[in-house]
């Protein structure tokens, strides 16, 4: 059973800061993920992290029965993971709120563009019963690496200066440490990389607007790009990450997220001291002393 709700806005404290401005535009991104869903394209890169997803959550012996999904709509893949769905999203104040508590919580990029990931992932775990998972997907720290590159050259060289273009990604260990500093329980952080060879940069700027990808920094710049500055990055891009087939490469890392709710029958740390084998033994080798 898969059940849309309806979800009112609630009064939850965030961790973000008031005094400086938001690194995402809220109503930029929803406008780019709309225009997403109307363009209906090749969206290859949701569709990996979602066979990511799956096979993470084939790999759990045990069976859900009340699921969140965090976005617009749920993915029928992932239906029978769980009983009964509901779907739920940030609002523009980055709170959510549902009918609660839930077993499985799951977002595919939904918190892509969260300003206060954090706060975020905090609402997310209060979301879950005692022992719920959370399975998220966000693209890494690696993604885009070289269009970033081509358009610092390009503006640095037509401009005599760079303006934000391509969107911060967070990187792995960093994401993991935000799931335990949220109050998840066996934090788990791993990232897959996809190498993609485009031989037509616009195809890439399409499937990156098809993706919902577009450039939504509070901070961009509005005006179109120049054209001398879109020849300099094109020359840039191929003269440095294009293959001997002329195609341009373009690295893309998708960051899983694994977390559960504390409960009391999850495996524990073992105090520090209380190991009864010496690492030594454990290993197989010979333990020699520091000589001082």
């Amino acid at each position: 059973m898969v059940t849309e709700v309806k979800l009112k806005s609630a009064k939850i404290p965030t961790l973000m800061s008031t005094d400086r401005p938001p690194l995402f535009d809220f109503r930029a991104s929803r406008r780019a993920r709309a225009r997403a869903r109307v363009l209906a394209g090749d969206r290859f890169l949701e569709r990996a992290a979602l066979e990511g997803l799956q096979e993470r959550l084939g790999a759990v012996t045990r069976k859900f029965r009340k699921g969140l999904w965090i976005g617009d709509a749920l993915d029928p893949a992932i239906v029978p993971f769980a009983e009964d769905w509901s779907c739920a999203d940030f609002d523009i104040d980055e709170v959510i709120s549902a009918k609660g508590p839930f077993d499985l919580a799951i977002s595919l990029f939904s918190l892509q563009w969260i300003n206060d990931l954090p706060g975020a992932l905090v609402q997310i775990r209060r979301q879950l019963a005692p022992d719920g998972l959370f399975l998220g997907a966000l693209m890494g720290a690696g993604t885009l690496s070289e269009l970033r590159e081509a358009f610092g050259y390009a503006e640095s060289q037509t401009l005599g200066g760079i303006s934000p273009r391509v969107s911060p990604f967070a990187d792995v260990r960093d994401l993991g440490s935000l799931l335990q500093r949220a109050g998840f329980a066996l934090p788990v952080s791993d990232v897959e990389r996809l190498v993609v060879r485009y031989g037509d940069f616009f195809v890439l700027a399409r499937d990156l607007r098809a993706h919902g990808f577009s450039n939504v920094l509070s901070e961009r710049c509005r005006r179109p790009l120049r054209r001398d500055t879109l020849m300099a990055l094109l020359e840039h891009y191929t003269a440095r990450h294009a293959g001997r087939d002329g195609k341009l490469k373009v690295q893309f890392d998708t960051v899983y997220l694994t977390g559960w709710a504390p409960h009391e029958s999850q495996q524990q740390p073992l105090m520090p001291g209380s190991a009864n084998v010496r690492l030594a033994q454990a290993l197989g080798t010979e333990e020699l002393p520091i000589k001082e």
